[in-house]
């Protein structure tokens, strides 16, 4: 079997093709091409079947047979050759994202860094203060926790870019939320509204972290098992019931704390999740449409339940 890879352009990007055997598989095309160019490692690959039309080109999915997508041709096949750049795996992503609002929001807490900004090294210290830096540190050592031993991940890679914004994204409004909370001018709120955010807050913890078990059932060991529809706890009511929790989870945080950072990393943290809880809504909804044999999807909330 030949297998020409070229460009979207039509460039060849391997000369005089590849030779595979006739059961050669989507995984032995890419090590054959990492053979050929050691920087295109399997990850850094998306391999698609020359388009057509203007419709989405047909990706080629890992363990499939070759043979599964040329049946009708003689032996031949071309593929055109993406390079996607240099990747990481997303527990690396997740763990530089989420390290450093864990280790920032300390050291706005037990150093004196306010002298810097003009204000005496020694302050008072309110309890909402306290519980709130043992709130902050306990969600984002439990997201690291769960980036190792919860999360199974449909995607092996992500690009490296990617870490650095995200890290920018995370890190900064640590800095800035951890400024505002510690600051030795900070206001706190009553005892009864502290109670009351952090209370919903840690409930909202436990049912996320209840989310993410159910999500991990759904997909077996290396990400494998597709799509499913999510069952089980608040996931009967709404399509993405960890982002939920998430979001709410981080009211009780502002309720008790409220600061105009913490209130607008609220806003900007439910638009982003938003945003992907309408994209997964919609595409389970197409693909459970009913028809075929194929379950149909159920009428839920997507994410904001009573409002969205």
């Amino acid at each position: 079997m030949k297998v020409s890879v070229v460009s979207r352009s039509g460039r060849e990007i391997i000369k005089g093709g590849i030779d595979l055997s006739d059961n050669a598989t989507v995984d032995d095309l890419k090590a054959s091409i990492q053979q050929r160019v050691k920087k295109y490692y399997p990850a850094r690959q998306r391999l698609t079947l020359p388009q057509s039309g203007k419709g989405k080109p047909v990706v080629l999915e890992r363990g499939k047979r070759l043979k599964d997508y040329f049946e009708k041709d003689e032996g031949k096949l071309a593929v055109v050759f993406k390079d996607l750049g240099p990747q990481v795996s997303y527990s690396t992503l997740f763990f530089w994202e989420y390290v450093g609002p864990l280790f920032i929001y300390p050291i706005f807490y037990y150093f004196p860094v306010y002298k810097y900004f003009g204000y005496p090294a020694e302050r008072v210290i309110h309890p909402v203060q306290t519980y709130a830096m043992y709130y902050w540190c306990f969600h984002y050592a439990k997201r690291i926790l769960e980036t190792f031993f919860v999360h199974r991940f449909s995607h092996a890679t992500s690009p490296l870019s990617n870490v650095f914004r995200n890290c920018c994204y995370y890190w900064s409004f640590g800095a800035v939320i951890a400024y505002f909370v510690n600051h030795p001018l900070y206001t706190p709120v009553s005892e009864k509204q502290m109670k009351i955010g952090f209370g919903l807050g840690i409930v909202c913890q436990v049912a996320n972290f209840y989310c993410h078990i159910l999500l991990r059932n759904l997909r077996g060991p290396g990400g494998k098992g597709g799509y499913q529809i999510p069952s089980g706890f608040l996931f009967n009511i709404v399509t993405c019931a960890n982002y939920t929790t998430e979001i709410y989870q981080w009211l009780g945080f502002n309720i008790s704390t409220q600061t105009v950072a913490g209130y607008t990393f609220l806003a900007v943290a439910t638009f982003i999740m938003t945003n992907w809880a309408l994209a997964k809504h919609r595409r389970l909804k197409k693909l459970f449409d009913g028809k075929d044999g194929r379950p149909k999807y159920p009428r839920r909330w997507v994410i904001l339940p009573p409002f969205l």
